[in-house]
């Protein structure tokens, strides 16, 4: 079979371009060659959590990697079969937990049996969606599509030491995706939270709480209800410190999320408010997917038989990588978008209808 070269610098060009295009290439047994890896960043090249995920990818779908190494710009690899079982990776960084799955998500759905992922890193870090909004927003998505993955957060990891674990697991891998009709999300049902403060002062959770929560309640008109997660000195788990806020409204036909991490020198209440206004401002779109999922979900309307309708906060340079991708390496895919970069979108997807 012909090898796919693929420019890593195209768009974004950043890791989602080597993540996705390999996680894409266990699923379709496509042998690739990605080039100018991560070109537009300060570093270019392989870090430590790209270079997990495809080792990880390469050894869930039975492949051989060439060049995958720290620092390196060019990778080919050539998938094999995708199997199930237990796996472990360790990114030995604060590097994210939440982008390693999302390389890895995809393969595991495709995979003849149960597999599980014991993942360790950071799991709230910048630059990165938080596992709260993986748990909370993505996988009930995913779930419309026929994917059912179930996240366990064993330890939070912050950066910049890291040390969290995440397990994530299919107990029936599908094996084919369904289409997905989330062009209207329906009446808002309730506005829910999670504040988390580690190896900090209470308070620090609650005041990130009592700022979002005032906003949202101000601007949406609905009570928001807000767990806060704090340990007693002596019986934190996590490494810390640090703190985040992870937000999510849920409509009757879909659901959109937020979040915001703390940082030394930043008041608990902006962090509550960045998220608060976040959500808000997404929300007011009248869209139903977020800037996070509308760069995430298209890839499995992709994968599905069928045609899929989403319509997106926001028309990121992700999302536009993303299907300039697609339609680069996989058959059967066509897509229409109408919307501005930045601005709201509205995609028809007809799927390739990849099955196992």
């Amino acid at each position: 079979m012909k090898l796919v070269s693929i420019d890593g610098s195209m768009g974004e060009g950043g890791g989602q371009i080597l993540r996705t295009s390999v996680s894409l290439a266990a699923v379709l047994g496509l042998p690739i060659r990605v080039y100018n890896i991560r070109a537009k960043r300060k570093n270019p090249g392989l870090r430590p959590q790209h270079l997990n995920a495809i080792r990880a990818i390469a050894e869930i779908s039975g492949g051989r990697l060439v060049g995958a190494e720290i620092g390196s710009t060019v990778i080919e690899f050539y998938p094999g079969e995708i199997r199930g079982g237990r796996y472990v990776i360790n990114i030995g960084t604060a590097g994210s937990v939440t982008l390693v799955l999302q390389a890895l998500i995809p393969v595991m759905g495709f995979a003849p049996s149960r597999i599980s992922v014991r993942i360790m890193g950071g799991t709230d870090v910048p630059m990165s969606p938080t596992i709260d909004y993986f748990r909370e927003v993505f996988t009930p998505l995913l779930e419309r599509c026929g994917l059912r993955v179930e996240i366990s957060l064993l330890r939070r990891g912050h950066y910049p030491r890291g040390g969290g674990i995440v397990e994530a697991k299919v107990e029936e891998p599908p094996g084919s995706l369904k289409p997905v009709n989330l062009e209207e999300r329906g009446s808002l049902l309730e506005i829910r939270g999670r504040s988390h403060a580690v190896r900090l002062p209470s308070h620090v959770a609650s005041r990130q709480a009592l700022s979002a929560r005032g906003i949202l309640e101000r601007e949406l008109g609905r009570e928001a209800l807000i767990e806060e997660e704090w340990y007693a000195p002596g019986r934190d788990p996590h490494l810390g410190p640090g703190s985040g806020i992870t937000l999510w409204a849920v409509f009757s036909n879909s659901i959109m999320g937020s979040d915001a991490l703390g940082e030394r020198g930043k008041p608990a209440e902006r962090v509550g408010e960045e998220a608060a206004r976040k959500l808000v401002e997404d929300v007011r779109t009248g869209t139903s997917l977020d800037r996070h999922a509308s760069d995430m979900l298209p890839l499995y309307a992709a994968l599905a038989r069928g045609e899929s309708r989403l319509t997106g906060s926001r028309l990121t340079m992700h999302a536009i990588t993303v299907f300039k991708l697609l339609e680069l390496i996989m058959e059967g895919f066509e897509y229409n978008i109408e919307g501005s970069q930045n601005e709201p979108f509205r995609a028809v997807i007809r799927g390739a209808g990849i099955q196992r």
